[in-house]
């Protein structure tokens, strides 16, 4: 089976500042694969440069068998390859309706009604909102809203980008049964996490980076099987 996304050598940053340092990263058809590191460790911008955000400086980024590099987000997005961003990012003085279907803008636009419908019935809570405005939301609502319009977008592979930050323990556990039930619906996933454990719990297979590289590529077993790579890159 051929990788969906298959990253090689990727470079980029901002100025002049280097951040991915050679990137390998694959993604295989409804694989839920976990990125794994802390605070600065390029992950973001990763997810930026895949995105079509921050510019590529080297190496390629193949989607679907198509060399995307350096494409425009909104042909990214066109093609499947959607971005939930860290912090979520709603429309604060949108409606949840308005948020959702503003995720149909470049893509899904033609099946709009019933992908809403998917979402609410995914999201119950955003369904008894759907007039409020999304800035009005709880933190663990916005999260959910930002991954509805992600999903309005008809993914073929989704990146979450730290959809764990800032809740609740019990938001947290409810976060991470979604996932989990999303990668049961075959939808490919790249989770981006500074929760180590529960990603691992839900992951086919990981990586770690560290300083804009990538350090342990494999499954989550062989990962935590490591005393070495689990205290130096997990802290655990």
């Amino acid at each position: 089976m051929n990788a969906l996304l298959n990253v090689q050598g990727l470079q980029s940053g901002y100025g002049a500042v280097e951040v991915l340092r050679g990137v390998d990263l694959q993604v295989m058809p409804g694989e839920t694969v976990a990125l794994l590191g802390s605070n600065g460790a390029g992950k973001t911008t990763l997810n930026l440069t895949l995105s079509g955000l921050v510019a590529t400086r080297g190496g390629q980024v193949q989607f679907d068998g198509q060399d995307i590099t350096g494409w425009h987000s909104r042909e990214v997005v066109a093609h499947g390859l959607i971005h939930v961003p860290e912090g979520r990012k709603v429309f604060p003085n949108l409606s949840v309706h308005e948020n959702l279907e503003l995720g149909a803008f470049t893509r899904g636009r033609e099946r709009r009604a019933q992908n809403l419908d998917k979402v609410y019935e995914t999201f119950p809570r955003l369904k008894e909102r759907v007039t409020q405005l999304a800035g009005t939301l709880s933190g663990g609502e916005q999260q959910m809203l930002a991954i509805g319009r992600g999903l309005m977008a008809e993914p073929r592979l989704l990146i979450l980008d730290e959809p764990s930050l800032g809740l609740s323990p019990l938001l947290v556990e409810e976060m991470f049964a979604l996932i989990a039930q999303l990668r049961s619906t075959g939808l490919a996933v790249l989770l981006v996490e500074q929760n180590v454990g529960q990603s691992l719990d839900i992951a086919d297979r990981a990586y770690v980076m560290e300083n804009g590289a990538i350090r342990f590529a494999g499954t989550p077993a062989e990962l935590l099987a490591s005393d070495t790579l689990r205290q130096a890159y997990l802290g655990m």
